[in-house]
């Protein structure tokens, strides 16, 4: 079994490459080519940490992957990375392991940027004027340089808790993208008039309110990925046009369509379909002036799929 460090990853695994994977992903979830079981999480109070195992088989390929990544919210306190994490590689018709990829959650992140990317290609108005971005960490980058390849905003207003974080945010993506990226003080300044909000947060009490969105917004909600988290206010869910899941029956016992189920404020059927149903044409995206909600708490598919990117990339030459 061979040994791939976050490095080469870096080197050799790209947006373009993510892009290409968790697209194939939500595709053959909608066409039933999936072995995929429930995700198992871990979470550690004391430490103020948690760890999520997810995994799957596309059929048809020559690999299938289990990836485990945490995130300890301490971390940067102790000038440590906040995630962590590694991807297990196996040869789908013998088992054997092949690849074990030490990428220290940079795939989690390339792949969950990737899905935020693809609902708002699909479900976002077609020029995007203002996208609000709440949270300011890593994946808050990893997402906006992800959705600026495909549909790119005028600008972005982004909020956290951290003036220092929020203000850094704001200057390096600026630098890096060309986009005129400004840090705001509360998160009901962030939202006001945006086509397009991104929520990123760790967030257990809800930040998105349903009086604070613009009509025909689309909220790409990616943070809530575990039981106990909570960004959107069920209300908000309540008065979508369009729910979207990444996976139903995983977003009905985590994430914000979890919330509004257990609320009371939806039922399933208020669900209008899975991302993979827009992705291969069986239901439309946008249409019209919709309020949309697309709850992401990522799926063992993305890992796959990019796990296979990454042998044919880098392992089965070898």
């Amino acid at each position: 079994m061979r040994i791939i460090e976050e490095r080469e990853l870096r080197e050799r695994i790209g947006e373009e490459h993510a892009l290409a994977a968790v697209e194939r992903a939500f595709r053959a979830l909608a066409e039933g080519s999936v072995v995929q079981p429930a995700p198992m999480g871990f979470d550690f109070e004391d430490a103020k940490g948690e760890v999520h195992v997810k995994g799957a088989y596309l059929k048809g390929s020559p690999v299938f992957a289990v990836k485990v990544a945490s995130g300890f919210y301490r971390n940067p306190d102790r000038g440590l990375p906040l995630s962590s994490g590694l991807v297990l590689v196996f040869d789908a018709t013998t088992g054997f392991p092949l690849l074990l990829l030490h990428d220290k959650a940079y795939l989690t992140e390339l792949r969950t940027a990737a899905a935020g990317a693809l609902a708002t290609r699909l479900l976002a108005p077609e020029k995007i004027e203002k996208m609000a971005m709440l949270g300011t960490g890593s994946q808050a980058r990893y997402q906006l340089r992800a959705i600026a390849r495909l549909k790119r905003p005028a600008r972005v207003s982004a909020w956290s808790p951290s003036s220092e974080r929020r203000v850094r945010y704001a200057e390096e993506m600026t630098g890096a993208l060309g986009i005129q990226v400004s840090a705001v003080s509360s998160a009901k300044e962030a939202l006001a008039d945006a086509d397009l909000v991104v929520t990123v947060t760790p967030a257990r009490e809800p930040i998105v309110e349903a009086s604070f969105l613009k009509p025909g917004a689309t909220i790409v909600a990616v943070g809530s990925d575990g039981p106990d988290k909570q960004e959107l206010d069920v209300d908000v869910l309540g008065r979508a046009d369009k729910i979207v899941a990444d996976k139903l029956s995983q977003c009905s016992k985590l994430g914000e369509i979890h919330h509004a189920l257990e609320a009371g404020r939806i039922r399933e059927k208020d669900v209008y379909g899975e991302l993979g149903d827009v992705v291969i044409g069986r239901l439309p995206g946008r249409e019209g002036d919709e309020l949309i909600v697309c709850d992401l708490t990522g799926v063992g598919a993305q890992d796959a799929a990019l796990a296979e990117v990454v042998w044919t990339e880098l392992g089965s030459a070898d």
